[in-house]
């Protein structure tokens, strides 16, 4: 049989990447900001320690440069270390969030910045860093809606000098664009196509014709909060 070029599936490459994360010292849930927080329901803090410890080693195991900033006491997530700001060419650009109860996360995380040396750029507008901005092919997919204010994302645009992309969603369950993309590789993603309105779709349609389309199932177990490394993808059982 010959296979044509479209039927041979392309070599996956891991890239090394470097990450930063927050131990959920003090995690706890005491008030509710999105639809997956409950106060009412038990904590266990220190089972969301040791599923913490599991992804650590498996980002140490998969060859990771992983950076720890220290947890603060009364900032349970500050272990959702993704918001904590976008890094792209040495610039740290800052997180500024929404609720009162995150606030005080951005200066925190844009102090260990500016102590390891990132440019760092304190925002003027609301945005929840790579809570809804993602890198892939050389653009910035930015989300709106929810956390980050649209007006963040042209600021944005003109620190990095990157294009930006806006997308809308729509749905509260899926608040973060990074509950709803999931970067795969330097070019492909996949995606909850009901996340998004309809101009954002055709956007998402016309530049990933070959992106993956998840199903509401595994959005649900927010199958598409996940990290890869091209070839690797650290997904939550």
């Amino acid at each position: 049989m010959t296979l044509t070029d479209q039927q041979i599936t392309p070599a996956r490459i891991a890239t090394k990447r470097t990450v930063l994360m927050c131990r959920p010292s003090y995690f706890t849930v005491v008030y509710r900001i999105n639809p997956w927080m409950d106060p009412a329901l038990p904590t266990d803090t220190a089972l969301a320690v040791r599923q913490w410890e599991t992804l650590y080693q498996a980002y140490v195991d998969l060859g990771f440069d992983v950076h720890l900033i220290d947890p603060i006491d009364g900032l349970p997530d500050m272990v959702y270390a993704a918001n904590g700001g976008f890094v792209i060419d040495n610039i740290a650009y800052g997180a500024s969030f929404t609720y009162p109860e995150r606030q005080p996360e951005g200066p925190a995380y844009m102090d260990w910045f500016r102590a390891e040396g990132f440019d760092v750029r304190v925002p003027a507008e609301v945005n929840e860093g790579e809570g809804d901005f993602l890198l892939v092919d050389g653009v910035i997919l930015a989300g709106m809606g929810f956390r980050s204010a649209s007006n963040s994302h042209q600021e944005l645009a003109t620190i990095s000098g990157r294009q930006v992309v806006s997308l809308n969603l729509i749905n509260p369950s899926f608040y973060h664009l990074d509950t709803a993309i999931a970067i795969l590789d330097d070019t492909n993603i996949a995606y909850l196509p009901s996340a998004f309105d309809e101009p954002s779709l055709e956007i998402l349609r016309e530049r990933f014709p070959e992106a993956i389309l998840v199903s509401e199932e595994d959005a649900a177990v927010l199958g598409l909060n996940s990290f890869s490394d091209g070839y690797n993808v650290v997904i939550a059982a």
